[in-house]
């Protein structure tokens, strides 16, 4: 293994790559590849981060995954490259995520790490299904959206259809994972799973199975209080639409339960942008970089990348706005998406290249894909 690479105290359980770096001007597909090249072990053998060339001769590329409890159906990150050279780094990337958001903060902190998935599960109206705390639990009568833990062995659909059942006594037959956020609370760390569930999505007559309560609330308009603290930004989260028209260069326009939600560009002059009523201001990372302040009259912001180090780079945006030119870029953005991101994810690509990717984007969870072949750049 090269010096420069950290484990972060993985332990290596089968290695191939050596070799494989020995070839690295080499075209991979005349090399005779397995799809076991490398694999890593952490905390014991909770997690394991595999390294792999996956497919035959040019169809084929290398594939670096990780999963935990060995949950190949949902892994926790997928990277894949062509390139050798590409490997270490795409490797690195992994384990120092992995490091950062599951392994430092219990080592570092006494209090556990929980895996929760909750889900936001709709009705005819658009209303979304909020429930309080029961007695006995930590936030006893806050509000939160349903769900739980995730146990050993369970995948984290099969967590949240057991959780609504035993919670609410209905049946989740169909979610879409959403957001993916981590929490420090007093008595545990969360990492917790936010998925989707539309009104043709479940079925059953809601219970109080635990003596709580549960309310329908409209998106962005939330009555009930107090509301858990992971769940804060959430709330202005979901108030963002699932479809937009326009583009980019003029601006985007979709609605929500409230009315009309409207994205401008950064570019349109503060004076116009006072008078034109919007919900946020969207404009490229590097330029927010640059200036390093809020927008006048921006009650959002959101921000514009272009590939996976962007978006890691725009963690403090309110939502993303990812421009897709090329199969690429858009594979690039299905990873994170599977991945689990933190705030929503607007993809705005080409017609042709909306017509191959949106499914696969939508199962994924992103927020909203727009159509924008000017692709204009404020």
């Amino acid at each position: 293994m090269p010096q420069a690479f950290n484990l972060r105290n993985g332990t290596i359980i089968y290695d191939n790559f050596f070799w494989l770096l020995e070839h690295a001007d080499s075209n991979p597909a005349d090399l005779l590849l397995s799809e076991d090249l490398l694999q890593i072990s952490f905390g014991g053998g909770q997690y394991l981060l595999d390294a792999g060339w996956y497919g035959f001769g040019p169809r084929g590329r290398f594939g670096v995954i990780l999963v935990e409890n060995q949950d190949w159906e949902h892994p926790l990150r997928q990277e894949y490259t062509r390139e050798i050279s590409r490997l270490p780094s795409l490797l690195q990337e992994c384990i120092d995520w992995l490091w950062h958001t599951r392994i430092a903060p219990t080592e570092a902190d006494p209090r556990p790490l929980l895996q929760v998935v909750a889900g936001i599960v709709y009705n005819d109206r658009g209303e979304v299904l909020l429930s309080s705390r029961p007695a006995g639990k930590a936030y006893a009568g806050y509000w939160e959206f349903a769900g739980g833990k995730v146990e050993a062995g369970e995948s984290e659909f099969a967590a949240l259809q057991r959780e609504f059942m035993e919670e609410l006594g209905v049946e989740i037959i169909h979610a879409t994972p959403w957001l993916a956020k981590f929490y420090r609370y007093e008595h545990a760390h969360v990492n917790l799973r936010f998925f989707r569930v539309a009104a043709h999505e479940w079925r059953g007559t809601l219970q109080a199975r635990e003596q709580q309560q549960w309310a329908w609330q409209k998106a962005g308009d939330f009555t009930v209080s107090p509301m858990l603290p992971a769940n804060t930004a959430l709330l202005a989260q979901l108030a963002i639409p699932s479809a937009f028209s326009g583009s980019l260069k003029t601006g985007l326009l979709g609605s929500n339960a409230s009315g009309e939600y409207r994205v401008m560009p950064h570019t349109v002059a503060p004076h116009a942008m006072a008078e034109a009523p919007h919900e946020a201001v969207w404009m490229p990372l590097d330029i927010w970089q640059q200036r390093n302040r809020q927008p006048e009259n921006a009650p959002s912001v959101w921000l514009a990348v272009d590939d996976a180090a962007q978006f890691h780079a725009a963690q403090d945006a309110d939502a993303i706005i990812w421009r897709v030119n090329d199969n690429a870029m858009a594979q690039a953005l299905a990873e994170v998406l599977r991945a689990g991101a933190a705030m929503p994810i607007v993809a705005a690509a080409s017609a042709d290249v909306v017509a191959c990717w949106q499914d696969a984007w939508r199962a994924n969870g992103v927020q909203a894909v727009v159509g924008d072949n000017e692709m204009g750049v404020a």
